[in-house]
């Protein structure tokens, strides 16, 4: 009896110790288990947070990822690469700052390349003559400088400038009439300071302009002063148009007014030049980004496309230290598209060589922005 009590104690001692040891024994696994798990999702965090594929910024916060993912998505259509009804509008880079700065430090090696092109030189050079320090607008209150390049958004621009000189204290207040009068619109020109105060300020400033392709940039010129002329400058349509037409004009019978054929061979012709001295400044609308800006000359800090406008101008703002200051006037939908049936439609009816003529002249507003040769020149 008494041996049976130990066997029977000494069996239930055995069980409950096994049923300890097995209770352990899963509070261990668990233990594992947690562990395991926790590692793991401590590895994922650690590879999201740090995760820097363009090699920029010290710090990556995990709310970034799916900026940096659309990076690389975006990364894809690059300026001489666009489809072929349209150039990009800007729309793939919205809410996606983080790409601008690659984007612009592209835009900026391209122009370095090219400037070295020795081949290019006569299209990619000029001098920094009075000519261009006229284009140059200053705002010594931010250290800005702005190069006017007609017939690419350049009045919002000055707009912008305005402001940050206090003639005015909002965009909406300043009148249409005084953004282009020199006189009234506070905006000096880097031409009425000394040599050494250009310098300085040409060395120290924040320098932008802005670029768009460059055979669209002279149908709208063409539009806007020979055409609609909404400002009512008469001496487009009565003194050049007519000096253009008396030179160039290949059908003399026919009466109409300035044609875009017309505009085309005068801007090709190799011998434009002593027609431009007659027509004085009035040549900025249409004269090359080269002469307006000498941008191999300078050393600009950003340059804008007016296809991406709505991400470039935000993006210039920031740069510049002002967004905080001032905002780019609303751009109208799809005004910044670039328009490819348009362009052929202009071009259609104007032999291959005068359109190849133009394309000389102006190849290296083309090679320095990254815009490609038109469709209809390679066919």
């Amino acid at each position: 009896m008494c041996l049976s009590f130990l066997f029977q104690t000494g069996s239930n001692n055995f069980i409950w110790l096994m049923s300890d040891n097995m209770h352990h024994q899963w509070l261990l696994l668990a233990a594992c288990f947690w562990v395991i798990f926790m590692f793991m999702v401590a590895s994922k965090f650690i590879t999201l947070t740090f995760k820097d594929p363009d090699g920029y910024g010290a710090k990556q916060e995990p709310l970034i990822l799916t900026a940096v993912t659309k990076v690389e998505e975006a990364r894809v259509p690059e300026e001489k690469h666009w489809t072929k009804e349209f150039q990009p509008t800007g729309k793939a880079f919205t809410g996606n700052l983080l790409h601008h700065p690659l984007v612009h430090m592209e835009r900026l090696e391209l122009l370095r390349n090219v400037c070295r092109d020795a081949a290019l030189r006569n299209l990619s050079h000029t001098a920094v003559s009075k000519f261009v320090l006229d284009r140059i607008f200053v705002c010594d209150k931010h250290k800005i400088l702005f190069c006017q390049t007609p017939k690419v958004g350049n009045t919002q621009w000055k707009k912008v400038l305005i402001v940050l000189n206090g003639m005015y204290s909002s965009i909406d207040e300043i009148p249409e009439s005084v953004v282009h009068d020199h006189e009234k619109n506070g905006l000096p020109r880097l031409s009425s300071f000394s040599d050494s105060e250009i310098k300085k300020r040409l060395n120290l400033y924040f320098k932008f302009f802005i670029v768009r392709d460059p055979f669209e940039r002279l149908i709208s010129a063409f539009k806007d002063k020979f055409v609609h002329n909404p400002r009512f400058e008469p001496w487009y349509r009565h003194e050049i148009a007519p000096s253009i037409i008396r030179k160039y004009r290949r059908n003399r019978t026919e009466t109409r007014g300035l044609q875009f054929e017309d505009f085309v061979r005068y801007l090709g012709d190799p011998n434009h030049r002593w027609l431009d001295v007659q027509f004085g400044d009035h040549i900025i609308h249409w004269v090359t980004y080269v002469e307006l800006c000498a941008p191999c000359e300078i050393t600009y800090s950003v340059i804008g496309h007016h296809e991406t406008l709505e991400d470039d101008a935000p993006y210039i703002l920031k740069a510049a230290g002002i967004d905080r200051l001032v905002s780019y006037p609303t751009i109208p939908p799809g005004i910044t598209v670039y328009n490819k049936t348009k362009v052929e439609r202009y071009f259609s009816g104007i032999s291959k060589r005068d359109i190849r003529r133009l394309y000389v002249r102006f190849e290296g507003d083309f090679k320095l922005f990254g815009y490609r040769e038109p469709d209809f020149l390679l066919n």
